[in-house]
């Protein structure tokens, strides 16, 4: 079982997240962001990661830390999970539509963070949740996970939409690129022998 559990502990937030790249897709959330659990429900349903994310952090200045650290924390959590990459597809992609709105995420489990993030979001908040603070939950991710991730929102009109084929567009993603590949057997996708 790919599994990992790792905690952060900062003077800002205290976070554990615990996952399982082989699972269902269940999820036991509570960031105390609302829309924030929403977005990562999307992740293990349609990643069929199960995802235990517990965050604590300081809400009563705003929601930036919280999300940033737990983008932090799942991406080393994802990191450790992976293991050594043996066997493994390495590359993922997934175009979601919702209504309109219509996003595509290309992953490579590179070992490289980069982040390509080109997203505009028809209005600044859903709900109280500021949209901008999904770069910095993506950007933690990529930094912490090692990965190359691409995401672009293609179209959309309603912003709840354009993030939540966004959300559940990275979780196919993922979970193409975490998928055993019988033809590598035990190989190392990279011609370079790391990743």
């Amino acid at each position: 079982m790919r599994t990992a559990q790792v905690t952060r502990n900062t003077l800002e937030t205290q976070i554990t997240v615990s996952l399982n790249l082989d699972g269902t897709g269940g999820a036991k959330l509570a960031t105390g962001v609302p829309f924030l659990d929403h977005m990562l429900d999307q992740i293990a349903r349609h990643g069929l990661i199960d995802l235990d994310i517990q965050a604590k952090g300081d809400l009563h200045i705003d929601a930036h830390h919280t999300v940033e650290d737990t983008g932090i924390t799942l991406g080393q959590a994802f990191a450790q999970a992976l293991g050594d990459k043996k066997g493994i597809r390495r590359y993922g992609h997934a175009y979601v539509p919702l209504d309109e709105a219509l996003s595509r995420v290309v992953i490579d489990l590179s070992g490289r963070p980069g982040l390509e993030y080109h997203v505009d979001y028809t209005r600044a908040r859903i709900g109280e949740f500021d949209v901008d603070l999904f770069l910095e939950f993506f950007r933690g991710f990529v930094n912490h996970a090692g990965v190359t991730l691409h995401i672009d929102n293609l179209r959309g009109i309603n912003a709840h939409h354009q993030a939540e084929t966004i959300f559940k567009a990275f979780g196919r993603a993922l979970r193409m690129a975490v998928e055993a590949d019988a033809r590598m057997g035990d190989v190392l996708p990279s011609t370079k022998g790391a990743l």
